[in-house]
């Protein structure tokens, strides 16, 4: 071949004196356990997920009900097809010369990785832009904010982070082995061309701007429930509201904790460039962090539901006593007035209405 190398036997060259190394029985063993508990745990999610769209089917639950099980989704698959490709590497043990000789395997690893990595986190913060605009104007939301909508947001987000994933691929840009010989992933080490830092970027910053927007809208909505809530003086009704603002913020929490430590790791490296003082062992436990996202996430639609959470209240309140906790200004059932007032006063009649009784007593 004239001395060249193809792209899965040049990546293995670099790596072949590396000093990361993984115990292949330990590895083997909890990349099995990863996935499984990951699949059941996201099929668990998406029964529950898909038996209450069938009750809010034409609430204004049913946007938010579609993108959480969109992530769900994301994250089943993300488990099912990424754990399977790391259980083969592991058990190959980590001969890439013999399964990768034309790279096909490391690159479809390296798609993988960058979409079933981002679009969990593009999901995220689009359900809390949802329900930011679901709280903060929820005329516009339940006139606007359609099932057809929502499933073309959901077909958009996918596609842009498919698009960020073969963005390599149509630049013709190889996925690279990384130290470990465990998985693909954007060049980080001896980070020298612009492309490479680039992607690396590119990733980390798409990640970490997804985790901002989820901050600030989650913040908008519970502030204004917050103010809705005191200024209202309704007691009575039921309400979901509570119960989604509870799993986003368990969401993001989730997220901002596992992804995190990679996001930030990545940056790191793209802007020291070869002088990074990244280690394999520090990407590799950052990589694992993130891998906890998919498996803690459907566990916020498991634990967090409505009737779980009035379980826990009830518990709670049994433990420490009714004169300890007083919850009477949080009770769930109070949001949905909360709400209803805030969109009476959205409306023009209403406010018209408002200010006409003033008068007519007046005249009385």
């Amino acid at each position: 071949m004239n001395g060249s190398k193809s792209p899965g036997l040049a990546g293995f060259g670099i790596l072949k004196n590396s000093t990361c190394h993984t115990e292949k029985k330990i590895s083997v063993f909890f990349s099995i356990i990863f996935m499984t508990v990951g699949i059941l745990s996201n099929s668990l999610a998406i029964a529950i997920l898909m038996k209450a769209y069938q009750r809010f089917r034409q609430k204004s639950k049913a946007s938010f009900l579609l993108l959480a099980s969109g992530l769900v989704v994301t994250d089943l698959f993300g488990h099912l097809i990424n754990g399977a490709i790391a259980v083969f590497v592991y058990a190959s043990d980590k001969d890439w010369i013999r399964f990768n000789q034309s790279n096909i395997l490391c690159s479809v690893f390296g798609i993988c990785m960058v979409f079933f990595g981002l679009c969990p986190l593009f999901l995220g913060s689009v359900m809390a832009v949802e329900r930011c605009i679901g709280v903060t104007k929820p005329i516009f939301h339940s006139t606007k904010m359609t099932s057809k909508h929502v499933k073309m947001m959901l077909t958009m987000v996918c596609l842009f982070a498919v698009l960020i994933a073969l963005l390599p691929i149509l630049r013709f840009r190889a996925y690279q082995i990384q130290a470990s010989r465990t998985w693909c992933f954007y060049k980080t080490e001896h980070v020298e061309d612009w492309e490479d830092r680039f992607y690396l970027l590119l990733f980390s910053c798409l990640g970490l701007l997804a985790l901002a927007i989820s901050f600030l809208c989650n913040a908008v909505t519970g502030i204004t429930l917050l103010r809705v809530k005191f200024k209202s003086q309704q007691r009575q009704g039921r309400s979901h509201h509570f119960e989604m603002i509870i799993q986003l913020l368990a969401i993001m929490c989730v997220s901002c904790i596992c992804w995190s430590p990679f996001l930030v790791t990545m940056a790191r490296i793209g802007i020291n460039e070869s002088r990074s003082k990244e280690t394999c062992e520090t990407i590799l436990f950052a990589l694992r962090m993130a891998t906890w996202n998919q498996i803690l996430d459907p566990w916020v639609y498991i634990l967090l539901r409505k009737a779980v959470l009035k379980n826990l209240y009830k518990i709670t309140r049994g433990c420490c006593g009714v004169h300890i906790i007083n919850l009477h200004m949080w009770e769930l059932s109070s949001i949905k007035n909360s709400l209803k007032v805030a969109a009476i006063s959205e409306s023009p009649v209403s406010s018209k209405q408002i200010n006409l009784q003033p008068l007519s007593s007046m005249g009385q």
